[in-house]
């Protein structure tokens, strides 16, 4: 079931709330309020209660949010709860940070094919997984990968993302600092790393 009303920015919180209370029944609670949930995440409660009523009223009043429902909530929400099989497309410094990160399996994602174009990287493995050359991404849809990430240089970027499409990908997470093109039923996010830390020097005072 898929939430159509729920805003982006509701959706880009969700993984945030998802991960906090995933820590709370270590500390011994059975629920949370909205109140104590903004206090770890640094937010305003009307905004968390906002979020939430997106998807449904299961707070109760005095008591706040019972965890484990609400992390079944947020699962069900973000269609976590069955895992799901990423490709990885580039293998370069970038992509091997993201090939060696272990925080996927926190939302039960796993990367279980790794392309690269460069026939040094082909064939060998890395972080467990072995290097495919990157005309092989068609198999992809023999193999119940739904799931993109491209760390593949900007020139290269909307082939591959054709690429991928073609093979089944249905979202993509995009790493190379360029806008690629693909049809409205599939989802792109573009995270340029460059960009995104040009914004910080704005908030740092001058010296």
């Amino acid at each position: 079931m898929r939430y159509h009303r729920i805003p982006d920015e509701t959706v880009r919180r969700l993984p945030v709330y998802l991960r906090v209370i995933g820590s709370l029944p270590e500390q011994g609670q059975g629920s949370i309020s909205s109140r104590a949930l903004a206090d770890f995440l640094g937010v305003n409660p009307w905004q968390i209660r906002k979020d939430f009523s997106y998807f449904g009223e299961f707070g109760k009043p005095g008591v706040g949010y019972e965890i484990d429902k609400l992390k079944q909530h947020i699962a069900k929400v973000l269609q976590l709860n069955s895992g799901h099989n990423v490709a990885l497309v580039g293998v370069g410094n970038l992509g091997s940070a993201v090939l060696a990160y272990t925080g996927f399996g926190e939302y039960q994602f796993k990367i279980v094919a790794a392309f690269d174009s460069d026939p040094g990287k082909i064939g060998k493995k890395k972080n467990g997984l072995m290097i495919e050359d990157v005309s092989h991404i068609a198999t992809l849809r023999q193999r119940n990968v739904d799931l993109g990430i491209i760390a593949v240089p900007s020139g290269a970027a909307q082939n591959v993302a054709e690429a991928l499409v073609a093979s089944g990908i249905r979202a993509i997470l995009n790493f190379s600092p360029v806008r690629i093109t693909v049809p409205k039923k599939v989802k792109v996010i573009t995270i340029d790393i460059a960009s995104v830390l040009a914004r910080l020097p704005y908030y740092v005072p001058a010296s």
